[in-house]
């Protein structure tokens, strides 16, 4: 069985893609700032190039930043951030230097698309996409442990470019998803992205597949049909929330949980995943039975 899953997963891998990740992440930035005075640019420079960061970084950050009256800019720009007072069209984003990350969320709500690239040159963004990627996988991946069993719960997890026939099994499913999950999070945080680069990352994922996967059976035969499914989605998202997060640790200061982390951590996440798993299960039986 194992052998076949990893056959499986295997199969699977090859249709994701991490060069298009890289690329999305890598898409140059055009942002024009608008201020009254020099110390209103500063401030907002200053909270996106942060002068702790490396000179060769700041520079490549310092190229995507356009002030107002700056020649040579571009006609079209990703995002326009005015300082806090100053009257801005509907599409331009508000910045105050007692609430920045206030103008982040903003800007995350309505460029959900420039979240990667924002992300890996700009550490304000960083911890909020990571977050995003982490929690939207997890949930992805509790809703295809339900799925598996209730017809119709998730229709759309089918559009997935990677979800293809090769996923016979719940574990190279949500394997395969934490994989893309290492890829994403790489690129988010400015670390390389590929097979060859993140292998330690992606053996340390399938190796603790099979663990997740025995939990989640154990459990779930236990329990009569229906019940049985809260555990099972449960432990998917729980599984997947603290390899993220491991991961997520791991690029942003060079180590991920120790074993007692990863225990306490797991605990916590899983009573997520529980009221996570009881309310879709919830909505799925209110379709069914209006």
């Amino acid at each position: 069985m194992a052998r076949h899953i990893l056959q499986q997963v295997r199969r699977a891998v090859g249709n994701l893609n991490p060069h298009e990740v890289r690329e999305a992440a890598e898409r140059p930035l055009h942002i024009r700032l608008v201020a009254c005075s020099s110390a209103g640019y500063a401030a907002m420079e200053d909270y996106l190039s942060p002068p702790g960061i490396s000179r060769n970084k700041r520079w490549e950050l310092v190229q995507f930043l356009y002030r107002a009256d700056d020649p040579g800019a571009p006609e079209d720009f990703d995002l326009e951030i005015f300082e806090e007072g100053l009257p801005r069209p509907e599409y331009a984003f508000s910045f105050s230097p007692e609430t920045p990350e206030r103008t982040v969320e903003e800007i995350l709500q309505r460029c959900e698309e420039l979240g990667l690239p924002l992300a890996r040159c700009f550490r304000p963004f960083r911890r909020p996409v990571v977050e995003r990627i982490v929690n939207t996988i997890s949930k992805e991946n509790a809703l295809f442990a339900l799925a598996t069993a209730l017809p119709n719960l998730a229709p759309g997890l089918v559009q997935l470019p990677w979800a293809v026939a090769e996923l016979g099994s719940d574990t190279a499913f949500l394997t395969v998803n934490q994989i893309r999950m290492a890829f994403l999070l790489a690129a988010a945080s400015d670390r390389p992205v590929g097979y060859r680069e993140q292998r330690a990352e992606i053996a340390s994922i399938i190796a603790g597949a099979f663990g997740w996967r025995a939990l989640a059976r154990e459990l779930a035969g236990k329990i009569p049909f229906g019940g049985g499914l809260i555990p099972k989605a449960a432990i998917a998202f729980a599984g997947t929330y603290v390899v993220g997060n491991s991961v997520e640790r791991l690029y942003r200061i060079g180590y991920g949980y120790t074993r007692a982390e990863r225990r306490l951590a797991y605990q916590e996440a899983l009573e997520r995943g529980k009221r996570l798993a009881g309310s879709l299960l919830e909505s799925w039986r209110e379709r069914r039975n209006p």
